[in-house]
């Protein structure tokens, strides 16, 4: 049963798992001709190239189908809209590491996470260590190479 649960998503996000999603679908009638010409080779049992295509048409509908209830539940928050002293989803937080070096993340979706460009998922160990947190705030996260220690600096809604 899928769940009704709302995901919070950036518009960027939204876009790009929409994007996907047209790629798949539009990806489903090479996979039947797929099919089709391997049906024509003879002996299914032995076939690769039909057992290939029908995998294929599997992850393909599998992904199709996880996409459209993402994307069904998606609640789309615009992080210019937003205002406060604390953390929230959408929020750019900069952050003193232990060295007081700043790092900068914003706090997104789990499809819109990419730690190299800066963005977290509100899920992930940092992402939940941050929300509610203020400006002056310590925040120690554990993630798998240790214990980790910021400071909040600044809060933007950008």
């Amino acid at each position: 049963m899928a769940s009704v649960e709302k995901v919070p998503m950036l518009q960027e996000g939204y876009e790009k798992l929409s994007a996907q999603l047209a790629a798949l679908k539009a990806e489903r009638p090479l996979i039947v001709d797929a099919i089709e010409e391997a049906r024509a080779h003879g002996d299914l049992s032995e076939n690769a190239e039909y057992h290939a295509a029908k995998e294929r048409q599997g992850q393909v509908e599998a992904s199709i189908g996880d996409l459209e209830d993402r994307l069904s539940r998606a609640q789309i928050i615009d992080p210019t809209t937003l205002s406060g002293d604390r953390i929230v989803f959408g929020a750019t937080v900069t952050l003193a590491d232990e060295d007081d070096k700043p790092v900068r993340y914003q706090i997104v979706g789990q499809a819109e996470a990419d730690a190299k460009e800066g963005k977290i998922s509100y899920n992930s160990p940092l992402g939940r260590a941050l929300i509610g947190r203020k400006v002056d705030d310590e925040v120690e996260v554990t993630v798998p190479s240790g214990d980790k220690y910021y400071l909040v600096t600044k809060i933007e809604f950008v």
